[in-house]
C-alpha cells in the first residue's frame, strides 16, 4: 500500500440483545456503539473528520435510509462533517471500511469512523427473510421458497457435490466448531445456548431442513447488532500513539486488502467457473491481492482467520479457496483440526455468524474489529495465542460481493 493505514480500536454491540424489545430503535443502537467506541479508544467526536456507515437494509427492517446524518444527530460535534452510507449486502461494512482506507490513503483526512449496524430482529422471521431475499436477483432466483439464501447456498452444496463430491459431517463440525468458539466471546448471541448432540446431525427432529440441504445448524444467526472502527493516518497514529503511551509498531494497520466482484446470479457465476475446480474464481484473485498488498506468499503466513459463514458451506467453500486446501479438499483441514481454535490456522475463534451472530451490515467491520482484537492480545477467552497477522473474509449475495483484509501489527 502507498500509505500506511492504522486501526486505533473500537466497539461492538452485544450481539444477544434485541433492541426492539427493548423499545430501542436503529439509531439508539448507532449512539451506543459509538459512544462506546470513542470511550474505548479515548477519542473524542470532534477528532473525527469523516464518517462511512455499512447497512444493507435499513430502509427496510427500520424504514431508515440516509444513515450518514446519525453521526451528527449523536453528537453535535460532527455537524457539518462529510458521511457515506454504503451498501453491498452482507458486505457492507467492508465497502465502508475501504472507503474510509481510500480516504486516508489519498491524505483527504487522518481520522475516519466506520460504523455498521443492522436493525433485524423486530420482525417475523418470514418477513425478515423476505427483506434479506433483495441482495438476490429479485423475480429471478430463489422463487418458489420460503427462505431464498438458505436454498440459494444449498445449491452451493449441490454444486460441489457434483465437482468434488461433499459429505455433510464436515459442515456439521464446522458448526459444532463455531458454537463452541461462540460460548468464550462475551459479545456472541449464541453464548449462553445449549445443544443436543443430535442437533449436529441429519436427524430431522432435532436439526430440521430449512431449505434444501441447509439445516438449522448450518445457518448464521438473525442478529441486531452495530461494530466500529477508528481508522487513521500514520500522521494521526504518531500523535495517538503519544498521548497514550503506545509504540506506533504496536498499533494495527490495514496491511493488505482485496476487493472483487461477480454477477449478481448465482447460476451466472457458476457457469462462468465450469471447468474450474473452484466454484467462485474471483474469491482466489481477492485473497491472492489481499496477501500480495501484505507482502505475504500464503495462507498460511496468516495466524487466524475471521471469514464468512451465512451458512457452514460458505466457510467450506473458503477454506479451499483461500489456497489453506487444494479445490474440493476442504474436508482435510477440518478432520486434521487445522481450523479449529488450537489449530494451525484458526478461523473463527470469535463464533463466526454461526455462533457470535450475522447483523448484516455490522459483519465485515466485526470481522476487522475482532482481528484487531487477536492482534493485540485483547481477545480474552478465545485469544488465539501469539497472533500477529490476522485476515478476514467477507461476501455478499451469492459471492457476489466480496472483500478481504489483512490486519497486523509489526512489519
Amino acid at each position: 500500500m502507498s500509505a500506511s493505514v492504522y486501526l486505533l480500536g473500537g466497539s461492538q454491540s452485544d450481539f444477544a440483545r434485541n433492541w426492539a424489545r427493548e423499545g430501542l430503535d436503529i439509531f439508539a443502537m448507532f449512539r451506543c456503539c459509538l459512544e462506546q467506541g470513542l470511550a474505548s479508544t479515548g477519542l473524542y467526536p470532534d477528532q473525527i473528520e469523516v464518517g462511512h456507515v455499512g447497512n444493507f437494509a435499513g430502509d427496510l427492517f427500520a424504514g431508515q435510509g440516509l444513515l450518514g446524518g446519525f453521526f451528527a444527530q449523536a453528537f453535535p460535534e460532527l455537524n457539518g462533517m462529510p458521511t457515506t452510507r454504503h451498501e453491498a449486502a452482507c458486505a457492507s461494512g467492508s465497502m465502508a471500511l475501504l472507503g474510509a482506507i481510500r480516504d486516508i490513503r489519498c491524505g483527504d483526512c487522518d481520522l475516519a469512523c466506520v460504523l455498521g449496524l443492522e436493525y433485524m430482529r423486530n420482525v417475523p422471521g418470514k418477513t425478515g427473510a423476505d427483506y434479506l431475499g433483495a441482495a438476490t436477483w429479485k423475480g429471478i432466483e430463489a422463487q418458489h421458497c420460503d427462505y431464498p439464501w438458505p436454498l440459494m447456498f444449498s445449491r452451493i452444496i449441490d454444486e460441489y457435490e457434483r465437482r468434488h463430491g461433499i459429505d455433510t459431517k464436515h459442515l456439521r463440525t464446522i458448526a459444532k466448531l463455531n458454537f463452541a468458539n461462540a460460548r468464550k466471546n462475551p459479545r456472541a448471541q449464541s453464548r449462553n445456548w445449549q445443544f443436543e448432540p443430535e442437533f449436529f446431525t441429519d436427524c430431522d427432529a432435532h436439526n430440521p431442513i430449512i431449505e434444501g440441504r441447509i439445516r438449522k445448524s448450518d445457518c448464521g444467526q438473525i442478529t441486531d447488532g452495530a461494530a466500529c472502527i477508528f481508522v487513521a493516518s500514520e500522521r494521526a497514529a504518531k500523535v495517538y500513539a503519544r498521548q497514550h503511551n503506545l509504540n506506533l509498531r504496536d498499533i494495527p494497520r490495514i496491511k493488505g486488502w482485496g476487493h472483487r466482484s461477480a454477477a449478481i446470479e448465482l447460476e451466472t457465476k457458476l457457469h462462468h467457473s465450469e471447468g474450474n475446480p473452484l466454484l467462485f474464481p474471483h474469491i482466489r484473485q481477492l485473497v491472492g491481492d489481499a496477501l500480495a498488498r501484505a507482502q505475504l506468499r500464503d495462507i498460511t503466513d496468516l495466524d487466524g482467520l475471521e471469514i464468512h459463514d451465512c451458512f457452514s458451506i460458505t466457510e467450506y467453500m473458503v477454506i479451499d479457496h483461500c489456497g489453506l486446501t487444494a479445490p474440493g479438499e476442504s474436508w482435510k483441514a477440518i478432520e486434521e483440526g487445522r481450523i479449529a481454535a488450537d489449530g494451525d490456522l484458526p478461523i473463527n475463534a470469535s463464533g463466526g455468524l454461526i455462533g457470535l451472530g450475522h447483523p448484516v451490515g455490522a459483519t465485515g467491520v466485526r470481522m476487522v474489529l475482532d482481528c484487531h482484537r487477536q492482534v493485540t492480545a485483547q481477545a480474552g477467552d478465545y485469544q488465539i495465542s501469539g497472533a500477529k497477522n490476522m485476515g478476514t473474509f467477507n461476501l455478499g449475495g451469492s459471492a457476489t460481493t466480496c472483500a478481504s483484509f489483512i490486519v497486523g501489527v509489526g512489519k
